[in-house]
């Protein structure tokens, strides 16, 4: 089971901290790809941030879960009950849930919180596992901000605000990125680091691949934007085969 970053005290300010993550394009755009009346399966569903929206837009969705304080959130909301939106507790690398979907989707850069290769492929292979014949696997993430670093440099300011300080650290070497966090919050100061794995767009595409998806869509964020070589994330539409 890998290790769990997102505990209590995360998970208790996660939906003030995601607000200028606006959920209603994201759901709006999964809902046509699960189409009418669709059954979609979210990997690391969280507090429900796109999962509950989807539901209200007629999608019957299922989820997984490592982290048991985020999905407490979830339960704690309106229609975010366990007969509504049903969450396997486990690793979505690995944790199956009943049934078969026309989506699975995983957002907001969660891929890169896996971080080998091996439970990156295995995430994919358990998304087509889920997949019916023609469904999708949607990923959203950042592209890697490589073209960023000077020569010899490791550090990448993101974020500097009076609440909150934001650097990555790259070791390109090993593929790896460690997200720095300063935040202040009612008074005190609250520091944390996570681990990531980062990926590049062809990676995952050959990860898709040996899962036995296809990409059929590739955009610069939830609007439907084209994918540029200046694009700094993507939302990438795998589709399984026949």
């Amino acid at each position: 089971m890998p290790r769990n970053w997102f505990g209590e005290d995360v998970a208790a300010t996660y939906d003030d901290d995601t607000l200028d993550r606006p959920a209603d394009v994201a759901a709006d755009a999964l809902a046509a790809l699960a189409g009418p009346g669709g059954a979609a399966l979210e990997f690391a569903i969280g507090t429900g941030r796109i999962a509950l929206p989807l539901t209200a837009r007629g999608v019957r969705v299922s989820g997984i879960e490592l982290s048991e304080a985020m999905l407490a959130r979830l339960r704690a909301k309106p229609g975010g009950d366990e007969a509504t939106v049903p969450v396997v507790v486990g690793d979505m690398a690995a944790a199956r849930v009943p049934g078969s979907f026309d989506l699975v989707y995983l957002v907001f850069n969660t891929i890169q919180n896996l971080t080998s290769q091996d439970a990156q492929v295995a995430c994919f292979a358990n998304a087509a596992r889920h997949l019916r014949p023609g469904g999708a696997f949607v990923v959203e993430t950042g592209v890697p901000g490589l073209r960023k670093l000077p020569p010899g440099q490791r550090y990448v300011l993101f974020d500097a605000g009076p609440a909150h300080i934001g650097v990555d650290e790259y070791e390109p070497a090993v593929q790896s990125l460690v997200s720095h966090h300063t935040t202040v919050r009612d008074g005190s100061v609250q520091q944390v680091s996570v681990p990531f794995r980062y990926v590049w767009p062809a990676e995952l595409d050959l990860m898709a691949r040996l899962a036995g998806l296809r990409l059929a869509d590739r955009w610069a964020d939830w609007s439907g934007a084209p994918f540029t070589s200046d694009s700094e994330s993507h939302v990438s539409v795998w589709e399984r085969t026949a």
